[in-house]
């Protein structure tokens, strides 16, 4: 006798009632965004950011300041007077102490002299090496100029525009693709993050590090005299260093320029007569300090490698002597 086959009964799965994910509120979006940004601006100011190693720079050679005694020389400008002197001899030529103040170009005139200003002590001398690109700016700010006020903890220095302080601030915690690509390849390779003003400084304040061009090299051409913005802030850094019991002198940069090209020429002479308006002004009369010769340059059209250091340092030390010989203010 056969028995009917049974067919097994269709079980239905069990429902499951899973509970209902409310979307984060808009408390906990800020919140998560609030952690990323302060993770950048970690990594920005504090680790391997830009805004990290200028903040390094100024404080190193702030704090180099306060230990020399006065009088002393102070020069200050950006990275065409950091790279550009070697104040050890510049010091013996002159017989008193040197401070290299040089910082970064795109920190903006009006931000780089109010960041030195406290360091001039009654006696001092302060030289400024105002390079073209930051002499003829509009306005005197850079695209740097707000990171660095908010690294070195004084935001807004020198007057920066709110929108632009704004701006690169919230910037300041959103590292770049470039830089994070970078500091991860510093880390794989060499343990540690870098960047371009990461060398040690000399007891006066000079780079040790020398960075070289890999590109070609073409002479620059000066296509704009100083402008009003820049004149009028320097004049207010005269009375400003004055105020203080020191003195300012002046000097056109050294630099790979057109040698041949008279709109160059007459550029740089005109911004030295400007510039001499507001205090005196040291300049080869022959040169204008225009170098033909692209060998005494490192990476830029600014910077000196060792040998060209020497010979402006030979030079600056001549014509400051004058200066320096007579009773300051």
């Amino acid at each position: 006798m056969k028995l009917p086959k049974l067919k097994p009964p269709k079980l239905k799965p069990p429902k499951l009632k899973l509970p209902k994910l409310k979307p984060p509120s808009f408390l906990s979006w800020f919140a998560i965004a609030g952690l990323a940004w302060g993770s950048g601006f970690i990594y920005n100011v504090y680790l391997g950011g830009e805004a990290h190693w200028l903040k390094g720079l100024y404080e190193n050679k702030v704090a180099i300041a306060a230990t020399v005694p006065s009088p002393k020389l102070i020069i200050t400008g950006g990275s065409g007077a950091h790279y550009t002197v070697d104040s050890d001899l510049l010091a013996d030529k002159i017989g008193q102490p040197v401070v290299n103040l040089g910082l970064d170009g795109p920190v903006g005139l009006n931000v780089i002299l109010p960041s030195i200003i406290n360091t001039v002590k009654p006696g001092d001398t302060v030289l400024l090496i105002p390079e073209y690109l930051i002499l003829v700016d509009e306005d005197g700010f850079g695209d740097r100029s707000g990171i660095f006020s908010v690294a070195i903890g004084k935001p807004g220095l020198g007057g920066i525009p709110p929108k632009q302080l704004a701006l690169e601030a919230f910037q300041l915690g959103i590292p770049s693709l470039r830089w994070a690509t970078k500091s991860t390849v510093d880390l794989a390779e060499e343990g540690r993050f870098t960047g371009y003003y990461d060398g040690p400084l000399t007891h006066r304040g000079d780079p040790t590090e020398t960075k070289l061009r890999t590109g070609a090299w073409w002479p620059l051409s000066i296509n704009e005299k100083a402008s009003p913005s820049a004149l009028n802030r320097i004049a207010q850094f005269k009375e400003e260093v004055e105020a203080r019991g020191g003195r300012l002198l002046l000097s056109m940069p050294w630099v790979y320029g057109n040698v041949n090209e008279a709109r160059t020429l007459n550029n740089v002479r005109e911004s030295a007569r400007l510039l001499s308006q507001i205090a005196p002004v040291l300049m080869d009369e022959e040169t204008l300090n225009i170098q033909a010769e692209p060998t005494l340059f490192a990476d830029t059209h600014y910077h000196l490698r060792l040998e060209g250091r020497k010979l402006r340092s030979e030079q600056l030390g001549r014509e400051l002597q004058p200066f320096l010989a007579k009773t300051s203010p």
